[in-house]
């Protein structure tokens, strides 16, 4: 059996998962014919090619993604064809694990058959029809047989986003939205939210129809629902739509019924990560584009349940509760809840360091908003006594740029007139401090 020769160079060999084998000894037992020409490992999933050469189909599709046009033994020219799977080499390469089973070498699976644009096409085509005629059942089977194809390989989920799954789940989820609501059209529309959550991020297009008034009490709907999977479809859509649109959509998405309601109850009462998480960047979208938007969150208990979070969050929802709290502190009933909260100064002193770049941000405008709108000057004393001015001080030699440097120059100003009646701390230890729940 050929294999590639030397004109492929190793940097343009795909890098594809070898076969877990035991030992030295039963690589090497490995038949020529049964090693791919590419990685020369064992083939999982033989395909041929018209030139009558077979590679497995990871390392190939690896090969012409990277824009070659030729066979990689042969040197001839590839045309579009679909690569025909070898089920005789690999049924061989089967038996052949099975005999060896005694050296660690496992069996291979047997490959599911990649989705053609073809049936991609055929199976949206299907959805579009059984839309449109009211067959809410049909609907709900095929999205649910679109959604289980994406998630058997990369491969599949790619093709299928390429055949404009997007577009045509949208536009069916906003036809059944403008409908009176039935248990069938229903589970239709679950079923669709579900497959939209599979396949993100979605294109601008679909992003437009799901933005509209009635698809969106829709999501909404589900997201205030008793469905926990349902509420993280919804909570991952929403936080694309949150995240893409611009500001016209921000303020149509922000003005859903119920919307604020719903993510700050996600938030204090999480049902999985994944849907705080989404919760979490959705609310930052939707209070960074007005002090209205911020503000109604507010009222919602958003301040308190982040200064919570705060205490004691990993990392990555660090900065995102950090994001949201600098937003909702943009609106005086932000800062004068902020005000009046024991955890408000000490958290976001402690945070100004030892997070990351963004929390740092975050923290470091946050709590420049808080002490800059200080009348009274409370605010100052009690950073200064959190150690604010030793942290920003050593921020501020460290290194930080454009407008956090401002602000840590004007924090600064802002503690040293007050330094010297100001007795300062240097650890702070918020496990001693009230809570509010």
């Amino acid at each position: 059996m050929a294999v590639v020769t030397s004109r492929m160079s190793s940097s343009r060999i795909p890098s594809v998962k070898r076969i877990p084998i035991a030992n030295s000894m039963a690589e090497q037992l490995i038949p020529a014919a049964f090693r791919c020409p590419i990685s020369l490992d064992l083939m999982k999933d033989p395909v041929t090619l018209h030139t009558g050469i077979t590679y497995d189909r990871r390392s190939i599709e690896a090969w012409l993604e990277l824009g070659n046009l030729t066979c990689p033994v042969t040197n001839q020219a590839l045309g579009n064809e679909d690569l025909v799977p070898n089920h005789s080499i690999r049924r061989m390469i089967q038996d052949w694990c099975v005999a060896n089973r005694s050296l660690g070498i496992e069996r291979i699976p047997t490959p599911r058959i990649p989705v053609t644009p073809t049936q991609v096409s055929d199976l949206l085509s299907e959805m579009r029809f059984a839309c449109r005629r009211g067959d809410n059942a049909r609907c709900r089977e095929l999205a649910r047989k679109i959604k289980a194809l994406g998630r058997e390989s990369e491969r599949n989920r790619k093709c299928i986003i390429s055949g404009g799954v997007g577009r045509v789940l949208s536009t069916c989820f906003s036809e059944l939205a403008t409908e009176s609501l039935e248990n069938t059209r229903a589970g239709a529309m679950d079923e669709i939210l579900s497959a939209l959550a599979a396949f993100l991020p979605l294109d601008e297009g679909s992003y437009l129809q799901l933005a509209s008034p009635k698809p969106l009490d829709s999501i909404v709907s589900v997201l205030k629902s008793a469905d926990l999977e349902g509420r993280l479809n919804a909570a991952l859509v929403l936080k694309e739509l949150a995240s893409s649109s611009p500001p016209d959509r921000i303020e149509v998405v922000a003005g859903t019924n119920g919307l604020v309601e719903a993510l700050v109850k996600l938030i204090e009462k999480p049902i999985s990560p994944r849907a705080t998480n989404a919760s979490m960047v959705t609310a930052f979208y939707l209070v960074a584009s007005s002090e209205r938007i911020a503000a109604r969150f507010v009222e919602m208990g958003i301040v308190s349940l982040l200064l919570e979070i705060l205490v004691d969050s990993e990392k990555s929802m660090c900065e995102k509760a950090l994001g949201v709290l600098d937003g909702v502190l943009s609106c005086s009933r932000g800062r004068e809840m902020a005000s009046a909260h024991s955890l408000a100064v000490p958290v976001l002193v402690k945070k100004t360091s030892r997070v990351a770049d963004m929390a740092t941000e975050f923290a470091v405008s946050a709590l420049w908003k808080l002490c800059k709108n200080d009348d009274g000057g409370e605010r100052v004393v009690e950073a200064l006594q959190a150690g604010a001015f030793q942290k920003l001080l050593l921020l501020l030699q460290v290194g930080c740029k454009g407008t956090t440097k401002e602000k840590v120059g004007d924090l600064l100003k802002l503690l040293n007139r007050n330094k010297r009646s100001s007795e300062c701390i240097e650890t702070v230890d918020l496990r001693g401090l009230k809570r509010s729940f």
